[in-house]
């Protein structure tokens, strides 16, 4: 992998991952932009004890361009995009429209192919490997702004998601907090630590779901499976048999095996609900070890956590998608229509 970074005209970080060692980038951006200015800012909710980024810049953001204009495609001839070069591998870089910036932490865009009409199913082994080698890079640099807590790596596919850009790209949000989903699971660690006399709660749930029936597929080095609560009506997490933290603790035999079977998962989601259906929508989720302290949760340190990415959809079967209703959005207990044991039947039923 070689890395290049260069500047936008605005000033913005822009980062290429290369296959090739040879590769040159030296093309300039020549869109005449303006320094970007933004007006996020972080509330803390003092009854809930969580956090709401107020970013009122964002409603003029770019939504749902044409093809032929999108942002995230190469630049061609006199058609500029915020990637100036004309091809690329993997290209990152500082979002334009950014949730969370400055000191309150800072947004990425992260592009998988320079291929408009592809998707991150569609990427060859070699490529998803580049992408995961991107994410992990961009973890390391991040974590040491400081203003930064916590490193979220994730892909929104689908419009019914809400994704503004069909080109396929995922994000990084650097957080300047421990968000409240990994602040619950570090509570449920530490609870189980103290009860079991130092049992890792990871460790115990991944033990147990390789010995049922949820398993999705395993390989030497990863396992997926369905959770045994889980709250979206396909939803799969997958995890590395080694627990490490964090991106940065995968060894080379993980990162090896790690393309093969993310991409038979992504290739498995489009098939679920049989063919003809538009692509599935889905969330993929990497969830990481935060970088900050962890005072506050008594007896648990980072290596305790456990690496792991949670993929899931909102369509609950053809045609039909899942909101958030009352129960869900008004008191965050979920309701899934489609048992899990179902749910991983039939997702390795369409096994390729």
């Amino acid at each position: 992998m070689k890395k290049t970074s260069t500047r936008l005209a605005d000033g913005r970080e822009l980062i290429y991952y290369d296959l090739r060692d040879d590769t040159v980038r030296d093309a300039v951006d020549r869109r005449p932009l303006e320094r970007t200015v933004t007006t996020s800012e972080v509330r803390r909710d003092v009854l809930l004890g969580d956090a709401v980024a107020i970013a009122s810049h964002r409603q003029g953001r770019t939504y749902h361009p044409p093809a032929d204009q999108c942002p995230l495609c190469p630049t061609t001839g006199d058609r500029l995009s915020e990637i100036p070069d004309s091809s690329y591998d993997v290209a990152v870089f500082e979002n334009r429209f950014p949730s969370l910036a400055g000191g309150s932490g800072r947004c990425e865009v992260v592009c998988f192919t320079s291929d408009h009409d592809a998707s991150f199913a569609s990427l060859t082994e070699e490529q998803a490997r580049l992408v995961l080698d991107a994410w992990t890079d961009r973890t390391s640099e991040l974590s040491h702004l400081p203003s930064v807590e916590q490193v979220f790596c994730f892909e929104n596919r689908g419009e019914e998601i809400g994704v503004t850009l069909g080109h396929p790209h995922g994000q990084i949000y650097a957080y300047p907090f421990t968000t409240p989903r990994t602040s619950l699971m570090l509570r449920s660690l530490a609870a189980h630590k103290e009860a079991t006399g130092g049992e890792n709660l990871f460790d115990s749930v991944l033990e147990s779901e390789l010995a049922g029936e949820r398993v999705v597929l395993e390989g030497e080095h990863w396992a997926a499976f369905v959770p045994y609560a889980a709250h979206w009506p396909y939803e799969v997490h997958l995890y590395p048999k080694r627990r490490v933290p964090d991106l940065l603790g995968l060894d080379e035999a993980a990162r090896t095996e790690f393309p093969k079977v993310y991409l038979e998962l992504l290739r498995r989601f489009d098939r679920i609900f049989g063919e003809g259906e538009p692509p599935t929508p889905y969330i993929s989720a990497w969830h990481q070890a935060p970088f900050g302290t962890l005072e506050e949760f008594d007896g648990v340190s980072r290596d305790d956590f456990a690496l792991h990415l949670e993929l899931f959809t909102i369509r609950r079967t053809s045609g039909k998608l899942k909101f958030l209703a009352g129960s869900e959005s008004g008191m965050s207990v979920f309701i899934n229509d489609v048992p899990p044991e179902r749910a991983a039947e039939r997702l390795r039923e369409v096994a390729s």
